[in-house]
This record gives structure tokens, sequence and C-alpha cells, in this order.
């Protein structure tokens, strides 16, 4: 493509970061997906961004697909394929935009893994075996506690927390929503022995609630690693990652609620369809809990045969 097409890319990706404040994983992702899809546009002759058509989109989704790509995945770069267009637009580039009505294939409906009540109470109540550990118990504590993201528990500032009320504020959640949430009375118990001794490894003016080794603000990939080894010292049979704690807190309460409605507003969901995969599996939950106890459910042991 021509030289053109690469400053208008550059100036699509400047205005993400600087003017809606995207995340970086967000910007990354996209910036990934229009650079595969001006590869495509060069091998097959198209020279402009003006020059694409929705038949060429097609063609290139098509061709993601038959490459194994997921569906989500392909669902995101139509998004960013989207949106680049409505910039193009927007600044005069482009008269209409190619991407518009053409969809993804369907993903088979995947349901959250999770642990059960008791794999979550092993989880926190596991002896901690020097300070940084005692500071994962209670991240853990949070998580399963509050229903926070990833994102979310590490951008959590000392400011944002009032536990005389039992609260948290989340600012700027997923959409950039802010939200108060509840914090159990073991969370609660829990942050109050961390902060005091969170001093003894926070730099002087560092705002974070969890700080690393080095004083600093936890990076979410030292979480997701310090989960990991958590699982591996209490022997779990599969890998856990910190949403699996959060999907763990929206159905044990589900379950326990009934509530649907409530437990949207705790995970912050802005759609309250996203909330719903947790009612089938609630169903699931049921469905084995009446397939074991049922008397005309439960499987019949076949007699010898004689």
């Amino acid at each position: 493509m021509q030289e053109e097409a690469d400053r208008l890319l550059g100036a699509f990706l400047e205005s993400l970061q600087v003017q809606q404040r995207v995340s970086p994983h967000t910007l990354k992702a996209y910036a990934r997906d229009l650079s595969q899809l001006k590869a495509f546009c060069d091998r097959c002759g198209v020279q402009a961004w003006t020059a694409l058509k929705a038949a060429h989109l097609r063609e290139h989704i098509a061709d993601r697909h038959r490459a194994k790509i997921g569906s989500r995945s392909l669902q995101r770069a139509l998004s960013a394929i989207r949106s680049f267009y409505d910039f193009l637009i927007k600044k005069g580039e482009a008269a209409h935009n190619p991407a518009r009505g053409i969809r993804a294939p369907k993903a088979p409906r995947s349901l959250p893994r999770l642990l059960d009540v008791d794999q979550m109470i092993g989880l926190l109540e596991a002896p901690s075996e020097n300070a940084l550990e005692f500071r994962d118990s209670v991240m853990w504590e949070l998580f399963y506690s509050s229903g926070l993201r990833l994102s979310e528990l590490t951008g959590l500032d000392l400011s944002d927390l009032d536990l005389s009320e039992g609260m948290v504020l989340v600012r700027e959640g997923k959409g950039r929503k802010s939200r108060h949430v509840p914090v159990g009375r073991c969370a609660v118990e829990a942050l109050k022995q961390w902060l005091a001794v969170r001093s003894d490894y926070a730099d002087v003016e560092e705002p974070a609630v969890f700080v690393s080794r080095r004083g600093r603000r936890i990076a979410p990939r030292s979480v997701q690693i310090r989960l990991e080894r958590w699982r591996n010292k209490l022997g779990l049979p599969e890998r856990v990652h910190p949403h699996m704690l959060r999907h763990s807190f929206a159905s044990h309460i589900l379950e326990s609620s009934g509530d649907l409605r409530a437990v949207q507003e705790l995970l912050g969901h802005a759609n309250l369809k996203t909330t719903q995969v947790y009612t089938h599996l609630d169903f699931q939950h049921l469905a084995a809990v009446y397939d074991r106890t049922h008397p005309r459910a439960k499987k019949r042991v076949k007699p010898d045969s004689q």
C-alpha cells in the first residue's frame, strides 16, 4: 500500500492512545489486527484504504478463520477495522465503512471455569510463609470478596479503600465506568493486616494498595505468576488465573441468592446478557445435584448377566 496508508494508520493509533485513552492491551491488539489487514491488502494489490471493499474484508476474515483464528479474535479484528474506517470517515479520508454489516463466525458458547467453594476456601486459608505470600493471600481474598478484574485490583489506590464502611471504589473499570463494590468481613480484616505492614515495602509516594518487592505498584503479570505458584503449592489440578476467582465469586453469589441483577451490578457488566452466563453455570450445578440425588435420575447398576 501507499505511504499515505501508513500515515493514516499511525494517526488512528495515536488517536486511540491520546484521545480515547484505550488500554495498552487494546492498542496493541488493534495495531496487530490492522497490520494484518494491511499485509492482506498488499498481497491482493489493494493500493489504498479507500480501495478496500466489503468483498475483500470477507475474504480476509475467511482466510484468518481457515488459519484457525478464533471467533473472538476475528470479532475484535472487525471492531478494529470498523473503528479505523469511522476515523477515516470523520477525517474526510473515506466515504464509507466496508466493515459495516460483516460479522465473524459465531464461537461455540464456552462456560468460564471456576473453583468450587471448598477449593476456594482452601486457597484463601492456606498459610503464608513470608510477608509477600501474605500480600498474595490478601489479593486472592479481595478478588473473591469483591469480584474484581485483574486490572481493577492492580489499579487500586489507598484512597479507593473505605474499610470502615466495607467498600472499595473501582475507578474506571471496563468501559471506563467507576463503581463501588462491597468488601466482605474476611477481606476487610486481611486488608487491615496488609496495610499495617505495607509501608515496609512501598515507596513513600507510591499510592497503590498492592506493591511489588521493589516498592512500586504490582504488575498484572506478576499477579498471574504468583497465583500460579500458589496453585502449585496447593496441588490444585488445573491452572488457576485471576479471572477464575472473579468467576467463582459471581457463580457462588448467584447460586446462593439467585439475584442476577445484583451480580450484574457487582461485576460491573453493562449488559445483563454478559452476566447470564453464570445462570448456565448455576444450572449445571443443579443438574449435577439432581443426577446424584433424585431416585429416578441416578444411574442404576446393571445386575450381572445370568
